[in-house]
């Protein structure tokens, strides 16, 4: 029996072109991270408080999710793609005004709609990888697309460590307190220009990539497009995706899932400062260090996958970032930040696998589905606030164990796969 197809004829191009996606949004969510330290410094705020930039960021993954879906099912995969980069290259852009204005809601809006733009981008771009090919490969096709976006996060976490981090004045908040104004106005314009520079830089990267995907013809034959927008019905196809156990099981570890990512790299760069002092900018080659651990260690999960489950590997994978999380928290230090770092191995498959699991088998339900996963980035909105909170309170070591509690509702998901027999003919096809 022949062997089937990686991607379907007349895909090669457009799946290629995808991958520029995966790793442009890689690049906007990784120089995201360390913006929490460096906005707590510049504006002199508490970790809660900075921690309201995941919060606008993946509060705007939330809220643009099932847009996106509506013009995915109405026209294709191809217009919601357009749609989410051009909203994304406006977003990059208003980092500029955002600098001038030196206010840091001015940046929240900017990042609102960066992030609501690339979240309309990821609703289009991971269903339509998973329909570029059988079915039966399909998570084992999304995690090779997306081993490209930790290329884009190791980038975005490169040009934060050299164009953001390095220009951050030492002055503590005492000290900022202490100076004259125009002193501090003149410190905290160098720094917001530091932090807009690669931002607008992006900007001009996703118009390119726009171009591009707007110029090539990709085919729509294997979409399911509704004629009008009449025949758009989302009240029946919610009730059969709440009725799907795997898909809402699904939902919530993807929920968990994105928590746990935003939580350990958000906070690396405190956790390294508290637990082996430096600064920020020493400290954050550590999360770059984390970022190519991510990367190596995806691409040898898709290769791994080719000869075991899926939900095996993702079931393992959660269960040891729950003890590296654990382990991180009860004992600050050298090996705890070598374990923070460790960590990022763990989460490097979880995400394309719980969301090929979650979709398979949905057919016409696809599009809406994978708006709902999607919208389960809410995760990493709500929960570092209270990573953020725990770490004011008790300490940047303790705080870890919020992704590590994380971690166990993976586990969990995985389990409930590998115990039914839902997968069972497809298994071996992974």
């Amino acid at each position: 029996m022949p062997k089937p197809p990686f991607v379907h004829p007349g895909m090669r191009l457009p799946f290629a072109l995808l991958v520029t996606c995966f790793a442009a949004w890689g690049i906007a969510a990784n120089m995201t991270d360390p913006l929490v330290q460096v906005f707590s410094r510049i504006f002199s705020m508490s970790t809660l408080q900075a921690s309201f930039v995941q919060f606008a960021y993946y509060g705007a993954y939330f809220l643009l999710a099932l847009p996106a879906a509506f013009i995915n099912r109405r026209f294709s995969y191809k217009t919601g793609i357009l749609t989410g980069l051009g909203c994304a290259v406006a977003g990059a852009f208003l980092f500029y005004p955002a600098a001038q204005a030196m206010t840091f809601g001015y940046f929240l809006a900017a990042l609102f709609l960066l992030a609501g733009g690339l979240s309309i981008l990821e609703t289009s771009a991971n269903p339509f990888v998973i329909a570029m090919g059988p079915e039966g490969n399909a998570t084992r096709r999304l995690n090779l697309a997306q081993a490209f976006n930790p290329v884009g996060t190791n980038i975005g976490v490169f040009l934060a460590a050299t164009l953001i981090l390095p220009r951050l004045n030492p002055a503590t908040d005492a000290e900022r307190a202490a100076m004259p104004a125009a002193t501090l106005e003149q410190i905290q314009r160098a720094e917001l220009s530091a932090v807009m520079t690669p931002y607008v830089g992006l900007a001009f990267v996703l118009l390119v990539i726009w171009i591009a995907i707007a110029f090539l013809r990709i085919p729509t034959d294997r979409e399911s497009i509704a004629p009008d927008a009449a025949r758009v019905q989302f009240a029946p196809t919610l009730r059969r995706l709440l009725s799907n156990r795997h898909y809402v099981f699904g939902v919530l570890a993807q929920f968990f899932n994105v928590a746990a990512q935003t939580c350990v790299w958000t906070f690396t760069i405190q956790y390294v400062i508290a637990a082996i002092g430096g600064t920020e900018a020493q400290a954050g080659w550590y999360l770059q260090a984390s970022l190519i651990v991510f990367l190596i260690a995806r691409f040898v999960m898709v290769g791994v996958m080719g000869v075991i489950r899926p939900a095996a590997l993702l079931t393992v994978m959660a269960v040891a970032g729950t003890g590296l999380c654990l382990f991180a928290a009860t004992g600050p230090g050298l090996a705890g930040v070598w374990a923070v770092v460790a960590v990022s191995a763990c989460l490097s498959l979880m995400f394309p696998t719980i969301y090929g699991i979650a979709l398979h088998g949905l057919g016409d339900d696809t599009k809406f589905g994978a708006a709902g996963l999607v919208m389960a980035i809410l995760g990493g909105a709500t929960v570092p606030l209270i990573h953020g909170a725990v770490m004011d309170s008790h300490g940047a070591a303790l705080s870890y164990v919020v992704p590590g509690l994380c971690f166990l509702v993976v586990a969990a998901f995985g389990l409930f796969d590998l115990r039914s027999t839902r997968h069972a003919d497809a298994a071996t096809q992974h």
